[in-house]
């Protein structure tokens, strides 16, 4: 791809089609996986058919959400797989049918295993989508531009999230929570445009004359080996921590002791306003990251920035603040969260390209199989046992500090 485009309207037609089609996959993304977080106690309970402080609440949510993660990671290797067989424009369809279609019927769910079932198959497109979106444009836009583009699809999800709390506040006074997840299935309109006028990358064709073509376990041979490992242990220790927080700290912000006395409703209002911060925050922050790793590279860039989300965890939940108080930690939170963005476009390159989806959606979301693990022990811990949301997330945010050395692992380039 040539170097020479330093202006929007210097792009092609194919390569204007394919960051719309990525950027709209990104935008829905955000949508259907924050769904569930903005109704999950409720929700659950009403499955359950008991008050949402039980405790089991907590831990049949955090269940639910550990199996969306799970099916997210395994997603992401399946669907990596078909996006490096069939194309990434073919995969990239499947991908957003799948969880379009799984996201809807979550709206139908009579019990809460009915619930978990849906929400691990359209977690399959969701994990899927991240890796073959994130190819498509590794193979089709200027390499220079990396970093901006990892920042503006990390702004498409969370626009989408921001979507979701906009439906999340339209229903806030409905009984049975059910009607948000119909929200879902609105994605499964752009794959007639996407099949139509979203061409393959030329890159991925050219390799099909590739007579030697690699298999998922070319990832753990000497030469790629490396750096899948290096790869895994930081997504595993990051998404974990991450995870712990997004899913989390909506029952932290419900259990402040200004709302106590609280209505349903109002909880429910407070914790999808809670949520907009983050996302305001994390969309600044992906450009602030995608300027960090334009200056400095990837590697410093993201090493730098899991400090800065230790650090803001650490603050943010040292103690019990005013939700005011707690609002602004939660938009340098967000800021933070930008660091992610940065995966976009660092991981695809640095596999074969008929390895590359595969190798970038393994990797990153395996590390959500360890997040669910995560979700759970946090669950059925400080947070589902004795309700001490807070200190589950202050020591969650720990994690961070590891996942920062490790990111010195990454290959040290500017642009991988």
């Amino acid at each position: 791809m040539s170097q020479s485009v330093t202006r929007l309207r210097d792009l092609s037609r194919q390569q204007v089609r394919s960051g719309f089609a990525a950027w709209l996959g990104w935008l829905f993304d955000g949508l259907d996986m924050h769904l569930y977080t903005l109704v999950a106690t409720p929700f659950v309970a009403s499955l359950l058919h008991t008050v949402v402080t039980d405790k089991e609440v907590s831990s049949k949510s955090s269940i639910i959400q550990a199996a969306f993660l799970v099916g997210w990671a395994f997603g992401g290797a399946f669907f990596g797989r078909i996006g490096d067989l069939l194309g990434r424009q073919k995969a990239l369809v499947f991908t957003i049918l799948t969880y379009a279609c799984f996201t809807g019927l979550s709206a139908f769910a009579q019990n809460w295993w009915q619930l978990m079932i849906f929400r691990f198959l359209a977690a399959l497109g969701i994990g899927g989508e991240w890796a073959v979106g994130a190819s498509l444009l590794v193979e089709t836009w200027p390499k220079n531009w990396r970093p901006w583009i990892a920042a503006t699809l990390q702004c498409a999800v969370n626009c989408g999230v921001l979507l979701a709390c906009l439906a999340g506040l339209y229903f806030e006074d409905d009984g049975s929570h059910r009607l948000i997840f119909l929200v879902g299935i609105l994605p499964a309109l752009i794959t007639l445009w996407i099949r139509k006028a979203v061409p393959e990358t030329e890159e991925w064709e050219a390799a099909q004359h590739d007579t030697n073509k690699p298999g998922i376990m070319t990832l753990f041979s000497p030469e790629v080996r490396g750096v899948t490992w290096r790869v895994l242990s930081i997504c595993a220790i990051s998404l974990t921590a991450h995870w712990a927080f997004m899913f989390w700290q909506q029952r932290h912000v419900r259990s402040l002791p200004e709302f106590a006395s609280s209505s349903d409703a109002v909880k429910n209002h407070v914790a999808v306003v809670s949520l907009f911060w983050v996302m305001i925050g994390s969309l600044i922050g992906n450009y602030f990251c995608g300027a960090l790793a334009w200056f400095m590279g990837y590697r410093k860039a993201i090493a730098l920035m899991f400090g800065a989300y230790f650090i803001s965890m650490y603050l943010c939940f040292m103690q019990t603040w005013s939700y005011e108080v707690t609002l602004a930690w939660f938009a340098l939170i967000g800021l933070c969260q930008g660091v992610f963005g940065l995966f976009t476009m660092c991981l695809p390159p640095l596999f074969p390209t008929l390895l590359r989806t595969t190798g970038a959606g393994f990797c990153y979301n395996f590390g959500r199989i360890v997040a669910a693990a995560g979700t759970i022990f946090f669950g059925l811990t400080q947070a589902g046992q004795v309700g001490d949301y807070r200190s589950a997330l202050f020591y969650a945010g720990f994690l961070f500090a590891p996942a920062a050395l490790l990111a010195l692992l990454l290959p040290d380039e500017r642009e991988a």
